[in-house]
Parts: structure tokens; sequence; C-alpha cells
């Protein structure tokens, strides 16, 4: 009779027949006989790689390697739940109560690898279907059937104990929802291999989302938000394309939605539109019954039945929220822009800006508020007052929102002088830069304002840009700078330009600010300016006698100081200049040099004839 090492007569050897045997060694506790066995079908057949031998092999491994107190590989060896369908009941129970025995030890409660162990096979013991017939297991110990009620009452019995331990556990590390260990184990129970032993970390035993989607799904929702708002306190930045969100977004903004539908009911309007608006944001689109709940807080926000609880604030912002969402909703455009409207009256003399900004928001939100366009027809109205009379600067206020200002209110007096304000103002700008036919195109502009019904012609129009020239070149004493003196020698040029040499009285004016112009560079500035300015050829000579007078000292006080430098070439020429500057001589044309009428051929580098 031939006897395998098995211990049983007749058969052959093979890896199921050895499993067979050192499942039933572990069971009798013979645990000196199943490493052998399982030493045995590693020599002689490998490791097992058929589903069903592999999952057998796996869990006898992992239970002697959590019975050497080797946790961390009975952890790497734990298969899945549909695998352990394959193995012995009563090893994976035996391997179970080790488990969680273990997770009981002080000490041991953020051991995330074995809580996850404990949590595959409990769930998978204590399935509802008893994939593993754990009853049957349970009857064959007690050598009678188990009835129905003691089974459910037992299964209830020790589901409650497991989540209590876990529970206690999660207290102790200070876990969140949304990484304790409970929810865990929660999930694997409706849902198998939502845990993986050999992944379990210290930041949740499943992934984010899967925890998340398990607390929604659970009717958790306000647990995960308040979990998920410890994690990200600021809502403002929850975003569906933000890495930090990206995950659970959909999950977050489906218990946003659910908790936003709770506080509507409990007539939370603010924070319940506040959620809504969240859940938007990190990608939802609400459904009819959301978006139903959103209608219902946007009327009734900011407001309460009595009228005590009036906050016009609180009321803005969360119709702003509702129209937001509902932007088709039209219901909801007339009652905000007519809060705005409200507001923008209730501060228009006490907040200015915040007035004209609720006059604006308003006007956005329905383009054809006559309130709201009226309240910032007023504050228009009031700015081209403050412009005119000076105290306000002009470029504060728009062309475009005058003309239509003006169309609506043809008769608006303020306006009408702005833009002639407006116009004369660009007419001396371009002129000044040699625009010419821009700036008449702006003195046609400034008479059209004026109530002038035309024909302007263009004697008429010269006339008025002239005396526009001269008048911006006016200025008081006290504001005589460099600068306004300047400018001033350049819109009087630009004048005689525009009126011709015939005209005495711009001309005149011309020689009388080049002259103060000299004066004042003699006074304050370097030879050298004075003498720049005489160079622009803007005066001749012999027309003032100061002004002459004001160069040739120039010439004579730059030769001094280029003597004193050693620049006596350059001396011996200013020097050659002044002369020829009092003896009335600088007109005259000379031999290879400028053209007759150009300034002193010395200052331009060259010699003169004489």
């Amino acid at each position: 009779m031939h006897v395998d090492d098995t211990g049983e007569p007749g058969r052959t050897v093979t890896t199921d027949r050895l499993l067979d045997a050192a499942e039933n060694a572990f069971l009798r506790a013979e645990f000196n006989l199943v490493r052998p066995l399982l030493r045995r079908i590693e020599n002689e057949f490998g490791t097992p790689t058929a589903d069903d031998a592999a999952a057998r092999y796996a869990v006898l491994r992992c239970a002697l390697a959590a019975r050497a107190d080797n946790w961390p590989e009975a952890v790497r060896r734990c298969p899945s739940s549909e695998d352990l369908e394959c193995a012995a009941t009563g090893v994976v129970h035996t391997l179970a109560v080790s488990a969680l025995r273990r997770l009981g030890e002080d000490g041991l409660h953020a051991d995330a690898g074995t809580a996850a162990l404990a949590i595959v096979l409990w769930a998978y013991l204590l399935h509802e279907e008893d994939l593993g017939d754990f009853r049957g297991l349970l009857t064959g110990r007690r050598g009678t059937p188990v009835p129905d009620e003691l089974w459910k009452e037992a299964r209830r019995h020790l589901l409650g104990r497991i989540t209590d331990l876990l529970h206690a556990l999660d207290v102790r590390s200070g876990r969140d929802v949304i990484a304790a260990w409970e929810t865990a184990w929660a999930a694997e129970r409706l849902v198998a291999d939502e845990v993986v032993p050999s992944e379990a970390g210290s930041d949740g035993l499943i992934p984010l989302e899967h925890a998340a989607r398990h607390l929604v799904r659970d009717g958790r929702h306000l647990a995960l938000l308040d979990a998920y708002t410890a994690r990200h306190p600021d809502p403002g930045t929850w975003t569906a394309d933000s890495p930090d969100h990206r995950a659970c977004a959909d999950v977050v903004a489906r218990a946003l939605a659910q908790r936003g539908r709770d506080r509507v009911a409990a007539a939370e309007w603010s924070e319940a539109l506040a959620d809504f608006s969240t859940a938007a944001r990190l990608g939802r689109s609400l459904d009819a019954g959301e978006q139903a709940a959103v209608l219902r807080a946007g009327k009734n926000v900011g407001r309460s039945l009595t009228g005590r609880d009036y906050s016009p604030i609180a009321r803005i912002h969360g119709l702003e929220l509702a129209h937001t969402l509902l932007a088709e909703k039209s219901s909801l455009a007339p009652e905000l822009a007519a809060e705005l409207v409200r507001q923008g009256r209730r501060v228009l003399d006490s907040d200015p800006v915040q007035s004209r900004n609720r006059f604006a928001r308003a006007l956005a939100v329905s383009p054809r508020d006559r309130d709201a366009r009226s309240g910032l027809d007023d504050h228009l109205r009031a700015d081209l007052l403050l412009a005119v009379d000076g105290t306000q600067p002009r470029e504060r206020i728009r062309v475009d929102a005058v003309k239509d200002l003006l169309r609506r209110d043809p008769d608006c007096v303020a306006a009408r002088r702005w833009l002639q304000d407006h116009y004369v103002a660009q007419a001396v700008t371009a002129a000044s830069g040699g625009r010419t036919s821009r700036a008449r195109s702006a003195v046609r502009g400034a008479l059209r304002y004026s109530g002038d019904e035309g024909p302007y012609g263009e004697e008429l129009v010269d006339n008025l840009l002239v005396d526009l020239l001269v008048g911006a070149g006016r200025f008081t004493e006290d504001e005589r700078t460099r600068a306004r003196l300047e400018r001033r020698v350049g819109l009087m040029s630009t004048a005689v330009d525009i009126a011709g040499p015939a005209d005495d009285r711009v001309r005149e004016e011309r020689i009388r600010a080049v002259l103060e112009l000299a004066e004042h560079l003699e006074a304050d500035a370097s030879p050298s300016d004075v003498i720049e300015l005489f160079l622009r050829d803007h005066m001749p000579t012999g027309v003032s006698a100061r002004f002459d007078q004001t160069v040739e000292t120039a010439y004579l006080r730059r030769a001094q100081a280029r003597e004193k430098e050693g620049d006596l070439g350059g001396a011996r020429r200013d020097r050659a200049c002044a002369e020829r500057l009092g003896a009335g001589l600088l007109d005259q044309g000379v031999l290879f040099g400028p053209a007759p009428g150009s300034r002193c051929p010395d200052d331009l580098g060259q010699d003169p004839l004489f």
C-alpha cells in the first residue's frame, strides 16, 4: 500500500491536496506541520499561480506571518475579498481574530496595515450573503445549526463591536471622518475591495474620493463637509480645477448641494446660497430641485416676514449669488437691480463711490432699468459741475458718457460746458503738436457744443483757434516757471503760423513771450540755454533791443566760462558772435555758411567771411 506524505494512502500528491493538509493542520493548531507542507509545495510545484491555489496559499502564509507576529508580512500577503472565498473559512477567521486582538493592544491605534487587514477579513466574514459560510463554520463548532435570529443578533453584535473599536482608535489618533478607519470599515462592507491592506497609509485606508462618496451615500454629508472644511478652511478657494480639490470635487459639490437644500428648508438663506455657489464652482450643474431652492433663497435672503431683520448687504450679496446661479431666471434680475438702486439712493451723499457702484451694477444686471440710469446720470451731473468749476480733474470723466448724457438730457448745461472745454483743450494740444487739421476739427466741436449752429468757416475757426492758443499761454505770476514760459513760446509760435505774419497782435504776443523766457533763463539758467533759445529763430535780431542785449550777454558769459576751462577756440567764436550781434550783423549771410536769416555761423562751427 502506497502512503503519500500527507498521510493518506494510495493518493497522488498534488498542490490542492497539500493545501488541504496544511489548512487542516492549521485548524488543528498543528502549526509545526503547516510550514513544511507549504515548503514542499514550493519545492515540488513552485509557488501556486492558479487563482484558487494561489489564494489559499497566500492566506496560509498570511496567517503564519501573523502568528509569528510579522504583521507587515501578513499585510503584504493578504489577498482580495474575492480571493478569500477560495480559502478555508476557519483559517480566515483565526487570522481575523488575531488582527482584531492586535488592534486592541496599546500603542497600535495608528497601525494602518493591521487595521486594513482586520477590516477586509471581517467584512468578508460578516457579509450579508455569508460569502465564506461563516455561519456554517459556527454550526460545525457548535454541533448544531445556528438559528436565524441568533445568527442575525450575533452578526449585528460583532459588527457593532468592531465599529466601536475602530471608532475608539480613530478618536485616539485624531483622525477626521474622511481618514477614519470606521469610514473605511463601512465602505468595505458595502463595496468589496475598497480597502487594500498593502496600500493603506496614515492619510486613510481608502482614497479620499472613495471615503467622501461613501459618506455622502451614507447620509453623512454634514460630517464630510465639516472634515473637508477643517482641511481647507477657505471655501472661496474650492474650485474644480484646483489640484487640492480635483479628486473629489463632484462628491463635495453633491454634499454642498444637499446641505444647501437642508438650509433652505431651515430658512438659512444666505448660508444656503453660499453652499450652492461653492457647489457650482466645484463643477456641479444644479438640478431642477436645487434651482428651485436657489430661487426661493434668493427671494427671501436678507429679509424676514416682520421686516426687522432686513439686511441690505446680505440681501444684495445673496441676490448676486442667486442671479449668477440662475442667470436664465429673469425674475431675480429686477429684484437685484431694485435693491441695488435702493441702496445707491440711500448712500448717495454719504458714500458717493459706493452709490455709483450700486447704480452701475444695477444697470449691468438690468440694462433697461431707468432708476439705475437716472442714478448714474445724477452722479455724472455732479462730477461735471465739479470739473467745470475746477475742483475735480476733468480726466476722470469719459467723453462718451457725457455725450450719452447730453442725448438723454439736451438741456444739461454742465455737460455742454464740459464738452466745450474738452474740445478747447483738444484743439490747443493738437495745434501745439503741429496737427492743425485736427485742431480745427476740435474747434468746430467746441463751437457746436457752445450752441453756435454754424456754418463754421475756416477763417472763423482759425481766428478762434488763435485766440485759444493765446489764452492758453496766459498764467498768473505765481505760476511763472520755465516750463510754463517754454509752453507759452511754443503756443505763440503756433498762433503766428496759423494767423500769418500780418497779424501784429499775435506777433507781439510771441515777442513778449520770447523776451520773458530769455530773461527768465538769464536769471535762473545757463548762458547756453539763452543761446539755444536765440538759435530757435523765434525772433529776428533788431526787433527787441532787450532781447539782443540778453543774447549778447549770454555769449560773453559763455566765452568767459570757456576761457576758464581752456576752450580758447570756443571762447573766441562766442566773442565773435557777441560782437556781430552788437553790430547788428548776424542776419547777414556768410560764405559757405547757413542760409540768410539763420543764426551765428560761428556757433555752428563755420568760419565767417569777415
